[in-house]
């Protein structure tokens, strides 16, 4: 029987210490490629294949087709599984996920600027996702909610305390969900920052309610253009990172009239748009 692969994997390695060698055993964090393949009636297609951590591996597939436009309800969605060999052992490969959609036709894939092997550091070229953004019908995010900058300045130390497998091997980013008063809700981590993002996305298409009108996402690395990409689509009205965004990421949130919070930690963070969300910051000069 196939074992599932599991979040973390041991490894020994030779640790240099004031001129000493020992040797040691450590966790590292588990990355192993995924392949989604997209069934509808007796048609399948193989649509990406990523690096990412194992778990959460419905999630990750669930989100990425909802925030790549494939699908905009759970309803689209009859039935997600492993790939189960032809033979009579009909043993599951957990490195291959099912996708079968509730109609008999799979959709139009060709707008999907993606290529069908998608890293898990950085995914898809900036140039290609605005062309792929462009032609998609997103609005801008509606105002509010307005909230206190105490509430942003909270959540780092909560994400921190809920990133159990990053603890263990410091190599995991997370995205964590929060209502405005600054209430944990759900995260997930990853190897890879986007499939972090697509795990919590896809929690809230099969568990919860989109789009997140209400709610508050921070992300544990950088704010990238194909973070802001995704939350849009989520219809997130507040991102924070714990470090810097990108400058195409910038531009997109106040596009997408996003309220985005770089550099969040000790007590501190940087505003680059959105401000009405903040109080006190909405009467800041232009």
């Amino acid at each position: 029987m196939l074992a599932r692969p599991g979040s973390k994997t041991r490894a020994q390695l030779w640790r240099l210490s004031d001129g000493d060698w020992s040797k040691r055993d450590d966790a590292l964090a588990t990355e192993e490629p995924m392949e989604i393949r997209l069934l509808a009636g007796d048609q399948q297609k193989t649509l990406s294949v990523t690096m990412r951590t194992p778990g959460n591996d419905f999630e990750l597939a669930a989100g990425f087709l909802y925030t790549e436009g494939i699908i905009r309800e759970r309803q689209a969605i009859a039935r997600i599984s492993y790939c189960r060999d032809s033979d009579l052992t009909q043993e599951e490969r957990y490195n291959i996920v099912h996708v079968k959609l509730a109609g008999n036709v799979l959709p139009e894939l060709q707008s999907l600027e993606r290529s069908t092997f998608t890293s898990s550091a950085c995914g898809v070229c900036g140039k290609a996702g605005l062309e792929a953004l462009e032609r998609r019908d997103l609005a801008p995010v509606p105002p509010g909610p307005e909230i206190a900058p105490e509430i942003i300045l909270g959540l780092a130390g909560q994400l921190r305390a809920r990133q159990g497998v990053f603890e263990a091997t410091g190599g995991l980013h997370a995205a964590a969900l929060f209502d405005t008063d600054g209430r944990f809700l759900a995260s997930r981590e990853d190897v890879g920052r986007h499939n972090a993002v697509d795990k919590l996305i896809g929690w809230a298409v099969l568990e919860g309610p989109l789009p997140w009108k209400d709610r508050i996402v921070l992300v544990s690395g950088r704010a990238g253009f194909e973070i802001l990409q995704k939350l849009i689509v989520a219809g997130a009205p507040i991102v924070c990172a714990i470090s810097a965004p990108s400058s195409l990421a910038v531009d997109l949130a106040r596009a997408f009239n996003v309220t985005l919070v770089g550099f969040l930690r000790e007590g501190r963070f940087n505003l680059y748009s959105g401000r009405e969300r903040i109080r006190a910051a909405e009467r800041l000069a232009p």
